[in-house]
């Protein structure tokens, strides 16, 4: 029994995100308590060393500021709103002394915004921080003791955890890695962990963030830094490289929206005893360079040179693994929000919108924090055309260490649809003005638990176990020009349900940028009336995976996904089951949901280039960027039957391949897609193909929407 107890624990270690090494630890030891030891007078002998008068370097630093809506896999993707280029002269003298003058900055916008950096933000730490650590000019991080200092060693436990080797230019070093967490987690404090020097204990690299209470400012969500040192003239250890990554959070409507600030420095060409006098001038210590040290040429022609592809990705692996250290090394409570009553709209459109069964249908929600991780939410909405009331009562028990559980009674109207094609804003103006309800709502009641576990990264992997009742929706608004198509035939029956799903929000592979999903589905259906067989179990699987892959600015983007439906009679399979497909984001050029089948696979191209456009300026708020991305497309999608399951009126694909041909142009900040799609195949006496318009909101949008 062990043995299999040791082989699951092995096998699932990866999914619970529990380092096995960390259980073995072994927290201020003799060893490890030398070891810090020996570096914090290493530290200290540093700055009152006699041969080391003063340094002068250059430094070259990246400031991006990036926003992102959401968290964990409801999560739009981070934004880059401005990015800033630096160059600074840096001149620092024992212990203390030290000045930065900026010798050139640019900066440019691609959202409209007058964000004002902190000063310290705009330079390097010059001296691996004193006995105390300040950050944001003491608005973010005020007076943290320093773990390498004397305060720091009773404050602070220390492990081992790891021997490595690290190269920096010139040298190859063996190097311990130890792991720092306070004594008291409430306390004001560091966690993360050090790099020191198996030949002399000196701090190569440290990797840190903090505890909540040494968070000035109640709206970050975490402050991290990265600091690596390098070796000069044989005997000082100076800056060499610098990364810090700032969260702040506040709320709208059910969704945390984050603005980060990153800064990446390097700092080169260091000069020891100059005998320069700058560091002891007096005033703020990062100022302008006089007129004369001032850049005259830039390095590259555009600042976009110098912006790495993948800026928009939510994290760097760095920050994100000092982000997740911090987590797991602080008990949970450190980390929780206190008790607080909270709006809770999921999206825009729980608030407002409009469908052919609803009509013009009203909602809102609230959120009932009660600490220690346990919250209840109840939201609903009420239609105008049907006056039913739909929603859901939810308990709902949170770790921070990324896993919850949730209880849930409900009442609503679910999209048949695994992919939407459209955002609900756009259909809620489509259906009221011309008829057109790209939705396939069917009526769902019951209750349902669930167990979630999500990731720093992103990834979640959720079980959920429900008892429902599906019954079919009749049309009740008449739309302001055009008719409304049938709702869907779905099947009247009592259900017992469980799903597993996986979703990985981004993750990069074979130079691509991933985005994943996995819908595993187990149904047992028990007839209400004779519309589709007493009872039948189903398997379904839907699966989805996008790609994206930057080209000196143009952007290659894959998509694959499709399903299969297993078990049952073909020609009895409720019509809430069947895989949809059509529209214009799963085959362009073929009516909506068109393609209703016990199996499909779709594939689709798309090359993303920038192109010029009107640069509309928008005064202290930047300016419209001048340019535009055209978005030229292929695809083809592949379907098996049935023509005749049980409640798909309309045109159905019996089983072929049928390809598509597009393209798009994306505007305005990248806000707004306009697309034109051409379908290549035709059944059912052409009625299947055609040409298809749209016009939306940029799809990472639509969660919120």
């Amino acid at each position: 029994m062990r043995q299999w107890y040791r082989f699951l624990t092995l096998l699932l270690a990866p999914c619970l995100g529990t380092p096995l090494a960390a259980r073995a630890q072994d927290w201020n030891g003799a060893r490890v308590r030398a070891l810090v030891t020996l570096a914090t007078e290493r530290r200290a002998l540093q700055f009152a060393d006699s041969q080391l008068i003063d340094y002068t370097a250059q430094a070259h630093g990246l400031v991006t500021f990036l926003a992102q809506i959401g968290g964990g896999r409801i999560s739009l993707p981070a934004k880059l709103v401005k990015a800033d280029e630096i160059f600074s002269e840096i001149y620092w003298r024992p212990p203390a002394a030290g000045k930065q003058w900026i010798t050139g900055r640019r900066d440019t916008t691609f959202f409209p915004t007058d964000i004002q950096y902190h000063r310290d933000h705009l330079g390097v730490i010059l001296n691996n921080f004193p006995n105390t650590i300040r950050l944001g000019d003491g608005d973010e991080v005020k007076d943290v003791p320093h773990p390498l200092s004397a305060s720091g060693l009773t404050l602070y436990d220390f492990a081992l955890t790891d021997s490595l080797r690290v190269e920096i230019p010139g040298k190859v070093l063996d190097v311990y890695e130890v792991k720092v967490k306070p004594r008291d987690d409430k306390a004001e404090a560091a966690v993360g962990a050090l790099y020191l020097s198996k030949e002399d204990g000196q701090v190569v690299r440290m990797a840190f963030s903090f505890t909540r209470a040494a968070l000035k400012d109640k709206q970050l969500v975490d402050v991290s830094v990265i600091m690596e040192n390098s070796l000069y003239e044989g005997q000082f250890w100076l800056p060499r490289r610098q990364e810090i990554e700032i969260r702040r959070s506040v709320s709208w409507m059910d969704f945390p929206v984050q603005g980060i600030i990153r800064g990446q420095w390097d700092v080169t060409n260091h000069v020891i005893n100059s005998r320069s006098t700058v560091a002891l001038s007096p005033g703020p210590e990062i100022i302008w360079a006089p007129a004369e040290r001032r850049l005259t040429t830039w390095p590259t022609a555009n600042i976009m040179a110098v912006v790495p592809e993948d800026i928009s990705l939510a994290t760097d692996d760095e920050v994100r693994a000092v982000q997740e250290e911090a987590r797991r090394l602080i008990q949970a409570q450190a980390l929780q929000r206190t008790r607080a009553t909270l709006p809770s709209i999921p999206s825009m459109s729980s608030v407002l919108r409009i469908n052919r069964v609803e009509g013009f249908a009203v909602g809102g929600g609230v959120r009932q924090r009660f600490g220690a991780g346990l919250s209840s939410r109840l939201i609903g909405r009420v239609g105008e055309a049907d006056r039913e009331a739909k929603g859901e009562l939810q308990l709902v028990w949170e770790r921070a260490n990324g896993w919850s559980a949730s209880t849930a009674l409900f009442r609503d109207y679910r999209d048949a649809g695994d992919e939407p094609e459209t955002s609900l804003v756009r259909n809620s103006i489509a259906a009221q003005e011309f008829g057109s309800d790209y939705t396939q709502p069917f009526d769902t009641r019951g209750v349902r638990i669930a167990l979630n576990k999500d990731r720093s990264d992103g990834t979640h992997v959720g079980l959920a176990l429900a008892i429902e009742r599906h019954a079919a929706l009749q049309i009740n608004a008449v739309p302001s020009s055009g008719r409304y198509e049938p709702t869907i035939a779905a099947a009247r029956a009592n259900v017992q349900r469980a799903g597993l799903t996986y979703e990985r929000p981004r993750a990069l592979v074979a130079g691509f940028d991933v985005e994943s999903k996995v819908d595993l589905r187990l149904t047992r259906y028990s007839a209400i009336g004779g519309n589709t067989a007493p009872t039948q179990t189903l398997g379904r699987v839907y699966a989805r995976i996008e790609g994206t892959r930057q080209f000196d600015g143009n952007r290659l983007v894959t998509r694959l996904s499709g399903g299969s439906l297993m078990g049952g009679a073909e020609a009895a399979i409720p019509a809430q089951e069947l895989l949809y497909a059509g529209g214009m984001i799963s085959a362009p050029g073929y009516a909506y949901h068109s393609f209703r089948s016990t199996a499909q696979v779709a594939a689709r191209v798309e090359w993303q280039q920038r192109v010029p456009f009107l640069r509309i300026p928008l005064g202290r708020w930047g300016a419209i960027p001048g340019s535009a991305t055209l978005a030229p497309y292929v695809g083809a999608i592949a379907t098996r039957g049935p023509a005749g399951a049980a409640g798909a009126e309309g045109p159905n694909s019996t089983g072929s391949i049928y390809p598509f041909v597009g393209i798009g142009a994306v505007t305005l900040f990248d806000l707004i897609r306009l697309d034109i799609g051409r379908g290549l195949s035709s059944t059912d006496g052409g009625r299947l193909n055609r040409w298809t318009f749209g016009v939306d909101v940029s799809r990472a949008f639509w969660p919120i929407l």
